[in-house]
C-alpha cells in the first residue's frame, strides 16, 4: 500500500491518509517510525473509530520510503514478527514515559 505522509498543520504532527481494503479513507497520526531486526516499522493511530477495532488501538505496519514523499506500508507477515514489533513499540512507549517523568 503506497501512501503519503502529510504534516497536520493544526497540531504539527505527521499524518498518513490511507485507503482500507473496503475503499474507506482513513486519516492516522504517525506515532513512531522505528527499526526492528534491520527493518523499519510504523505505528499509526486512527483519527476516528474503525469498525472492528478498539478505540485508541495502534496499527503497526512495515514501513519503507519511496521516491519523493511516497511511502510503502506493508503487512506484518507472521505472529513472531508482529510480537517483536509490538514489543519494540511498547519499549518505545515505556522509554518516552520515563523521559517525560525525568523532565
Amino acid at each position: 500500500m503506497s501512501e503519503n505522509i502529510n504534516e497536520n498543520e493544526e497540531f504539527d504532527e505527521p499524518t498518513i491518509s490511507m485507503t482500507l481494503e473496503d475503499g474507506t479513507e482513513l486519516e492516522c497520526d504517525v506515532i513512531a517510525i522505528f527499526p526492528v531486526n534491520g527493518r523499519d516499522y510504523i505505528a499509526l493511530l486512527p483519527n476516528k473509530p474503525v469498525e472492528g477495532f478498539d478505540e485508541n488501538e495502534v496499527f503497526l505496519y512495515r514501513y519503507a520510503e519511496l521516491e519523493g514523499d511516497d511511502i510503502d506500508l506493508g503487512q506484518i507477515e507472521s505472529d513472531e514478527e508482529y510480537e517483536a514489533v509490538a514489543d519494540a513499540f511498547d519499549e518505545l512507549l515505556d522509554e518516552e514515559e520515563f523521559n517525560n517523568i525525568e523532565e
